[in-house]
């Protein structure tokens, strides 16, 4: 049996190549960023072209970072158009292998588990990575790199680090291969699924890259992360159990559903409470199209500068977020009822968010969703009045699932600070 062998395929700055594609333009030579200008200089580039890199602009950067001396294209996102990128490209994959073989990981990145079509292709890994880019590149434009390794925590460790440094944009890594190159290597951040939390964490132990970890008594690791240790020391040792069709069998034990946003400015107490009761429509409304009920709530409301207020100019470069307050309550119902639900979460609004900070953030949550065959009554439920309230929800699903998510709205999404028009135009936070 011939030894597994994993690509993860990347889409080099996807949303910048896209848009310099569109325009007849090569993101290896041309200066352009996606960006939202109208979000004030201070937004955040969702993409920059390669070009830009090799200038030493950062990937993710702020307008308003980017050196005086550069010029460059700004491009609106176009999250449509991305996503039908995406699906096209998708597509050129399944010429080649089964779905069950691929893995979408995010809009320009995937795993595919390449061992059972390297004998019958009569090619080699880098062969096949190399089919598959070439492919995309000629009919859609879209430059790519890949790693190759013997399971999928390798693979995306060599496209991560090592396929950057390879002339033909391709990384490989087996068990070997990875503690000659990747033990030592730092920062450790740069490490699939080590974030900075991760990495503070283990530089209390005076420990900066996997061949410490390695050398960690496991006692300690344990100690520190948990059962989250189990997985630092499995990649340490270049390890990864799981496959492609263990993700694809995985049903999690309970589910949960939610939502958030960034508000454009400061918001004061009513007027986030007023956002809050948009968020808790749309994801009720969630709820009933996918007939499931909740006995689970959580809310997080995050605090900010109060300056500059809405339609004052620009925010300050640095974002000056304060702590949050946050909770969660188990109700004493399943239901999926826009009235219920919105007097616990507006109850719980009033307990845990201070009235005299201003609001910057607002997220909520509905847990333990079960179907609502399941939901919960007592002896003193209006059944009439859960009939009405049930069928007015299905008839603005249906409104809405015809029309769009603009065609009907309450009076309250007029006002000033209301944010569920704009944002129902919004694919990811993002214009269409």
């Amino acid at each position: 049996m011939s030894e597994p062998t994993y690509i993860c395929i990347d889409l080099k700055s996807f949303y910048a190549s896209v848009e310099c594609r569109a325009r007849g333009w090569d993101p290896m030579t041309t200066n352009l960023v996606v960006a939202d200008p109208e979000r004030s200089g201070t937004t955040i580039c969702l993409a920059i072209t390669p070009a830009m890199k090799a200038l030493g602009v950062p990937n993710r950067c702020r307008l308003f970072e980017i050196p005086p001396h550069v010029e460059y294209q700004v491009a609106v996102p176009r999250m449509r158009t991305y996503m039908k990128v995406s699906a096209d490209i998708y597509s050129i994959y399944l010429r080649y292998v089964s779905p069950d073989d691929v893995h979408v990981y995010s809009i320009d990145e995937c795993f595919i588990n390449a061992t059972p079509y390297l004998q019958l292709y009569a090619l080699d890994a880098w062969e096949f990575a190399r089919m598959l880019m070439s492919d995309v590149y000629e009919e859609t434009g879209i430059p790519a790199t890949a790693g190759i390794g013997t399971n999928l925590f390798l693979a995306k460790v060599a496209l991560d680090v090592t396929a950057k440094h390879a002339a033909d944009g391709i990384g490989y890594l087996d068990e070997e291969a990875f503690r000659q190159r990747i033990w030592r290597h730092r920062p450790i951040t740069d490490i699939w699924n080590i974030g900075a939390g991760i990495a503070r964490r283990l530089a209390k132990y005076r420990v900066f890259d996997l061949k410490g970890v390695t050398e960690m008594d496991p006692d300690v690791l344990y100690r520190e992360f948990g059962v989250n240790a189990e997985y630092l020391i499995d990649h340490a040792w270049g390890l990864e159990p799981c496959t492609i069709a263990d993700i694809k069998a995985y049903e999690p034990d309970s589910s949960s559903m939610m939502n958030g946003q960034i508000l454009p400015c400061a918001y004061t107490f009513e007027e986030a409470r007023l956002v809050m009761h948009e968020m808790v429509d749309a994801s009720v409304l969630d709820l009933i199209d996918k007939r499931l009920v909740t006995d689970h709530l959580s809310l997080m409301v995050g605090y900010g500068d109060s300056s500059p207020a809405c339609g004052e100019g620009p925010r300050a470069p640095k974002r000056d977020w304060g702590p949050a307050a946050h909770a969660t309550r188990k109700i004493p119902e399943r239901t999926n009822s826009l009235r219920k639900l919105q007097g616990y979460l507006d109850a719980l609004y009033d307990e845990i968010v201070d009235a005299g900070k201003p609001i910057r953030r607002i997220s909520l949550g509905f847990g333990n969703l079960v179907d609502e065959d399941l939901a919960t009554y007592d002896l003193f439920t209006d059944w009439e009045a859960e009939g009405r309230e049930r069928r007015m929800q299905e008839a603005v699903l249906a409104v809405k699932e015809k029309f769009g998510k603009n065609a009907l709205l309450k009076g309250t999404s007029y006002r000033d600070k209301a944010t569920a028009r704009e944002r129902n135009e919004m694919v990811g936070g993002h214009r269409g």
